[in-house]
């Protein structure tokens, strides 16, 4: 049986594109993924009136869905705010920042919130992980059942996409790829970047694979806006990033990945 998920990043909820968000709807409503996930920035801004817009779409959606927030879910706008609440508007509509486990059959799926309110550098929309995070998401995903595709979804990419628009710039991020990658992940769900890319991470046995999707924001980086199809098989994983064309999302680029095997 063929897994399939829609994965979607930057929707930003104020700055949206209005039509390829409703196409995306009906894209999974037709398509029927058997999960949508959503890797961050689901607003623009942080507002009160972004996350009632971005729930009530995903809410929505045909089919059930798994969110984890990005730098742009704080209150951009307001320091004090980023300071000492930065999620507290996430959180009242989409839940807990906290790590989460989320398993169903053929597929476990650990979220890592990368996005920080501030940090010790000017650019504070970078990301961060620390080791504690990495370490919870490879115990909980080592407890999936043999077969299953473990996946981590988390805004910023940990490791650089090659002649990408923008960085990700993660503090651990590189040390985080390696240990996920030793602990056997098979993908990396990210956004921030607005492009869709797939590398696979250093370290491990090379079938750990970092996977970014585009956005469906007004906010393009060069890349067409969109959202990724990706298929998972017993032995292959194709990622299709689909691109909007004006009136309907069509296949832009495809990547197949072999599996790792299973154990004899």
């Amino acid at each position: 049986m063929t897994l399939r998920l829609a994965h979607l990043s930057d929707i930003h909820f104020g700055g949206e594109h209005r039509s390829a968000v409703g196409a995306a709807a009906g894209w999974i409503a037709e398509h029927r993924p058997d999960l949508a996930i959503i890797t961050g920035d689901v607003t623009r801004e942080g507002s009160e009136t972004e996350f009632i817009a971005a729930r009530r779409w995903i809410r929505s959606l045909a089919v059930e869905s798994l969110v984890v927030p990005g730098n742009h879910d704080t209150p951009y706008f307001s320091l004090m705010k980023r300071l000492f609440a930065p999620w507290k508007r996430y959180e009242r509509h989409f839940g807990p920042v906290s790590p989460s486990l989320l398993r169903r059959p053929g597929l476990a799926v650990a979220s890592i919130n990368t996005a920080r309110g501030v940090q010790l550098r000017t650019n504070w929309s970078k990301g961060a992980i620390s080791t504690g995070q990495v370490s919870r998401a490879v115990r909980a995903l080592a407890e999936a059942p043999p077969g299953a595709l473990k996946v981590v979804a988390c805004h910023h990419p940990l490791i650089e996409m090659i002649g990408g628009p923008m960085s990700g710039q993660v503090h651990g991020g590189h040390e985080a790829a390696v240990a996920l990658a030793d602990g056997g992940v098979d993908l990396v769900l990210t956004g921030h970047v607005h492009a869709p890319f797939a590398l696979p991470y250093p370290g491990g046995d090379g079938h750990t694979w970092a996977v970014g999707a585009s956005t469906l924001s007004v906010r393009e980086r060069g890349s067409p806006i969109g959202f990724n199809c990706i298929e998972v098989d017993d032995d292959i994983v194709r990622i299709s990033a689909l691109a909007w064309s004006g009136s309907h999302f069509e296949t832009w680029r495809t990547w197949s990945i072999d599996r790792r095997p299973k154990p004899a």
